[in-house]
């Protein structure tokens, strides 16, 4: 054998102690952070990508070192688990790089999930923005995903019933979870949510679907949102006048029509309560198109648990605590309704 080789062998041995010596020492380098610390790791990064973004949030300062213990362990574009990680403070290296690595379910092995809570939304535009900045859903990409004809029929509703597939709460989700992936958890929740025992009560109180009991919920929540006692009172109220065929004649539906125009506006007229729109309930008989509001499921629940009452009539009690004056008869309300008229009167003067 020539000298030649026995030198090629004696330059790979070195090269092989080096790269050993370096992954080694980059091994035993730790963070620099002297807190527990959140770091993401977005959809996609690559390995210099998460270089940036350790080098940027002050957690390494040593990217050879760092770069060594990846090339030590063949970790390679593809492997890096995104989401949210909490890296504890002097955590070494290849800890770190572990704690990153895409496991066989598809996440990182140290990635935690996030508390995701929408509530006092409006409608899915408002849970797309809410959800999108806790997450990593685009809020766009969900509209469009939500509001196409095959997720629709995929979920037995319309544009207008949708809000109803959404119950509002606290949920905890991976922090990289997309559109697809929230819709999916959602529709889970919801057949969670609808038992066997709720659907006997929704056809108990007479109502169709789902959507329906999550509409009336809407309308009894927009009436009542700091009492929670006289849920069960209004949803029997409306209830009756739906039985009967009457107009829910509800405030918060006309309301609606307007959007945000009346935002702050305290005081409603008739010129607001013309507006000719589906949601109409002064205009249009029975339940509107769907909810004009995401409720909380326990409003729902007041619904479907709704008070046997003979009321079909409701006033603003004076003195404006926001409870209610119930009547059975149109005489008796409008006695309760002059009374609130007048208080008004004598508080504007």
């Amino acid at each position: 054998m020539s000298w030649k080789f026995f030198g090629a062998i004696a330059f790979l041995i070195i090269l092989n102690s080096c790269t050993s010596i370096n992954a080694y020492l980059g091994g035993n380098k730790k963070t620099l952070n002297q807190v527990a610390t959140d770091f993401y790791i977005p959809t996609s990064t690559t390995i210099e990508e998460l270089k940036e973004l350790l080098l940027e949030n002050e957690l390494i300062d040593d990217e050879k070192g760092f770069q060594a213990v990846l090339d030590y362990k063949e970790f390679k574009d593809g492997m890096v688990g995104p989401g949210k990680y909490i890296i504890t403070p002097k955590t070494d290296y290849k800890t770190l790089i572990n704690g990153f690595t895409l496991n066989s379910i598809g996440n990182g092995n140290k990635e935690v999930e996030v508390q995701v809570t929408f509530n006092n939304c409006k409608d899915i535009r408002h849970i797309a923005g809410k959800v999108a900045s806790q997450i990593e859903m685009d809020s766009t990409a969900f509209m469009n995903y939500i509001l196409s004809d095959s997720i629709l029929n995929k979920y037995g509703f319309n544009e207008a019933k949708i809000g109803a597939l959404f119950l509002p709460n606290t949920y905890r989700f991976y922090w990289d979870t997309d559109h697809i992936g929230f819709v999916e958890r959602m529709a889970n929740e919801f057949k969670k949510f609808w038992t066997p025992e709720r659907m006997a009560k929704l056809q108990h109180v007479g109502l169709k679907s789902q959507s329906d009991a999550v509409t009336l919920a809407s309308i009894v929540f927009k009436e009542q949102d700091k009492y929670p006692e006289e849920w069960k009172t209004i949803a029997g109220l409306y209830l009756n006048r739906v039985r009967k065929g009457w107009k829910l004649q509800s405030d918060p539906t006309f309301r609606f029509c307007w959007g945000d125009e009346l935002d702050g506006v305290e005081r409603l007229t008739y010129l607001h309560r013309d507006r000719d729109c589906p949601y109409n309930t002064y205009i249009y008989a029975g339940l509107p198109p769907g909810p004009i509001f995401i409720p909380p499921a326990e409003v729902v629940d007041a619904v479907l648990n709704a008070e046997n009452n003979d009321y079909m009539y409701m006033c603003a009690k004076p003195k404006g605590d926001g409870l209610h004056n119930f009547a059975k008869s149109l005489a008796q309300h409008n006695r309760n309704a002059a009374e609130f008229q007048q208080w008004i009167r004598t508080r504007k003067l």
